[in-house]
């Protein structure tokens, strides 16, 4: 019985810190006039920015994927990936980023090659 309170509380967990993510970023599409593609920017940078203050690994370690789906996640995701390799040099900063983040991407879009390929997409008639 502990098992599947463990696993009910780690969905609860996932489920509160991905909504208030999701819960700021309604807020501010209600109540300002930024556009979606700048609220994205805006969001992926507040990733990177709260794991270069080392403040989002906590936020993963507490909720999971409630921290790491959301596109916060994907800043966090490219900055983790950075400061690893910076390690390395400049370069590795570089290329560190862009293999921290390669698999979700190359997962992207093969999923919208296939499904471009299954459904046929046509413009909606108002």
């Amino acid at each position: 019985m502990e098992k599947y309170f463990d696993l009910l509380l780690m969905f609860a967990k996932a489920f509160a810190v991905g909504g208030t993510i999701c819960l700021i970023a309604q807020i501010v599409i209600n109540f300002t006039k930024l556009t979606s593609g700048r609220i994205l920017v805006f969001f992926m940078l507040a990733g990177v920015a709260l794991e270069g203050l080392g403040v989002y690994q906590y936020l993963v370690d507490f909720a999971g994927a409630g921290a790491t789906v959301p596109i916060s996640g994907f800043g966090y995701l490219l900055a983790r990936g950075a400061m690893r390799g910076a390690e390395r040099g400049i370069f590795g900063a570089i290329t560190g980023a862009l293999s921290a983040a390669s698999a979700g991407v190359t997962a992207a879009v093969i999923f919208a090659f296939v499904f471009a390929l299954i459904f046929r997409p046509h413009s909606k008639k108002n």
